[in-house]
This record gives C-alpha cells, sequence and structure tokens, in this order.
C-alpha cells in the first residue's frame, strides 16, 4: 500500500477500537523540559488497557477476523504484554484463548494473561521458539494466529497512538518510540509521516537486545544474538518475512541502542519523579531520549512510555 492509503487505515482502525481502548493522555515533564530547553511530554501507555499500548493491536486484529472464524478460539504467542492484550480482546469479544509464552517470561505477566481467562502454556527459551509452537498449534486445530507484531491489522490498531499523538500535540518535532518488532514504530511513523512528515521518528533498542536495530543496519531481517535485558518487552529476534521490516526501513529516520544502566537509571528516575510504574521498554524510550536531547533544545517531542507492566523482580532490580 502507499504511505497515505495506509496512514488512513490506520486512522479507520482508530475509530473502530475508540471507546474500548483509552485515549491515553500526553503529560508534559516540566524537570526535564527545564533542563533541556526542549518542550518534553509523555505519551502514557502505561495507562492503557491491560497496561500497554499492545491492547489496540491486539482488538483490531480481532475486530478484523470474521465473528464465526474467532468464535472457535484464537491463539498467540507472548513474553507477556501482547498475551495480556490478546486475552482480554478475547474475552471482550467472547471468544477463547491460548496463549504461549516463553520459559523465562515474567511471573506477573503470566498472571495477567490468566486473569482475563486465557490458557497459558510456556514454551521455548525465546520469543521466537514460543510463536513457532503457538503457530503449530494453530495450524493443527484450525485457530487464527495473533501476531505480536507482524500483522499488518495489529500494526494497524498499534499506529492508534500517533492519531491520537497528532491531535494531542501539534508541530512535534521528534517521537522516541522503543523498537521490539517494530509494530509499534512501524504503526505510528507510518501515520505520523503521512500526517506530519517534518516529525522525526526515532527508534530506540536495548543493546542486549537490538534485533530489529541490527536488521535495520544489516538492509535485511538477520539473525541477531539477543540477552536478558530489563526491557523484556522488547526483547526476541525477528521473525523472517516480517512485514514490520519494510515498514520500520521507511519511517524510522534514526536508531539508537541504550545500555542497562541506562535502561535502569532512566525507568527508576521516572518512577521516583513521576509516581507511575513503567516497564523497562518504557525506560529504553527516554534512556534513547536522554542520549541526544541536547539536540532538541527549542523544539517539541513526544515520547511513548508503552507500558507500566513491570514484574517485582525486574523492579527490584530498577529501584534495588
Amino acid at each position: 500500500m502507499t504511505l497515505s492509503t495506509e496512514a488512513g487505515a490506520i486512522a479507520t482502525a482508530e475509530g473502530t477500537i475508540r471507546g474500548a481502548t483509552r485515549e491515553t493522555p500526553v503529560d508534559p515533564d516540566l524537570q526535564d523540559s527545564a533542563a533541556t530547553g526542549a518542550e518534553v511530554f509523555y505519551k502514557r501507555e502505561n495507562l492503557q488497557v491491560t497496561g500497554s499500548f499492545k491492547a489496540r493491536g491486539a482488538l483490531h486484529k480481532l475486530l478484523s477476523i470474521d465473528s464465526q472464524s474467532r468464535s472457535a478460539g484464537v491463539v498467540a504467542a507472548s513474553s507477556g504484554n501482547h498475551g495480556a492484550a490478546v486475552a482480554w480482546a478475547a474475552a471482550r469479544l467472547g471468544c477463547p484463548a491460548t496463549v504461549y509464552v516463553p520459559n523465562h517470561a515474567s511471573p506477573a505477566k503470566i498472571e495477567a494473561i490468566r486473569s482475563y481467562g486465557a490458557r497459558v502454556h510456556l514454551h521455548g527459551a525465546d520469543c521466537l521458539e514460543s510463536e513457532s509452537r503457538a503457530r503449530e498449534h494453530g495450524a493443527r486445530k484450525g485457530l487464527p494466529y495473533i501476531s505480536p507484531y507482524n500483522d499488518i491489522e495489529v500494526m494497524r490498531g498499534q499506529g492508534s497512538v500517533g492519531v491520537e499523538l497528532e491531535r494531542q500535540l501539534d508541530n512535534l518535532d521528534a517521537v522516541f518510540i522503543a523498537l521490539g518488532g517494530g509494530g509499534l514504530i512501524g504503526g505510528v511513523g507510518t501515520y505520523l509521516k503521512e500526517t506530519c512528515p517534518e516529525t522525526e521518528i526515532i527508534a530506540c533498542s536495548p543493546e542486549r537486545s537490538p534485533a530489529m536495530h541490527r536488521c535495520l543496519e544489516a538492509g535485511k531481517i538477520i539473525e541477531v544474538p539477543c540477552h536478558d535485558t530489563l526491557s523484556d518487552g522488547t526483547a526476541g529476534g525477528v521473525e523472517a518475512g516480517s512485514v514490520t521490516f519494510e515498514v520500520c526501513q521507511r519511517v524510522v529516520d534514526r536508531s539508537l541502542l541504550v545500555s542497562e544502566k541506562e535502561i535502569r537509571d532512566c525507568t527508576a528516575d521516572h518512577i521516583a519523579r513521576h509516581h507511575q510504574l513503567i516497564e523497562g521498554a518504557a525506560g529504553v524510550a527516554i534512556a534513547g531520549w536522554r542520549q541526544i536531547a541536547s539536540e532538541f533544545a527549542g523544539k517539541r517531542v513526544a515520547i511513548v512510555i508503552c507500558g507500566a507492566n513491570i514484574g517485582i523482580d525486574t523492579l527490584r532490580k530498577v529501584i534495588g
């Protein structure tokens, strides 16, 4: 699709899910603004249904499946947030959900998935292995598979964050977004490149799990060694043939890497100053901003706080 056509589809998706998901607020950070000379705003997806932006894509995807096909159930794979989002959306629409998660997934996120009524299966050392098993299960049972990112309808739902940002803040010079599989930045970037082409789309990844970042560097999808990170919401590789890769190539203007110390410090600082829980992936976006904040004096920037679902063990590491 052309960029304009896809931006229109994202705007339609936003209208479809509006009311079921929340239009999350944008909050100014007066302290950071004073320190940097920029106008700094946080897009608070940590206040979204299920605690992350993933609810948007999951609900839009399930609504795009005809009711008869989804009535037998859906299957998904996730390290946590996407699984909870699929479970919530499935419960809202009255269909069963089965979610596969990696063996190392956060216990808090697993419990969140189960709390919405989904069946949870632990499988694999990473997200790619969980995805493979979930796809096998779906094919065997004839159930739709709901990808965390490699699905155009999921990406359109995530792009509704961009529709809201454009409505809430004009004249944005840059948006900082954590980069995992590329669904959030792909959707937001596609919409903003059409409606606000002057806005710079800046991807932020943890150094220990830089899969899409390295794929963008290489100009193709490659296998990238990934390790445990405080940003478990962005961890894991990029699936071969992912629809988000080419989208990210088109819309990402800059891609930054941040260290675990930067993630920890930015996450802890945000929790302490704003008295709101955020997860490591949100800390990644803040850390990316802090790396290059000096470039944005006199400009207006938004940082997407993508989720709040931090496990208690990770929280201890952050604030310890």
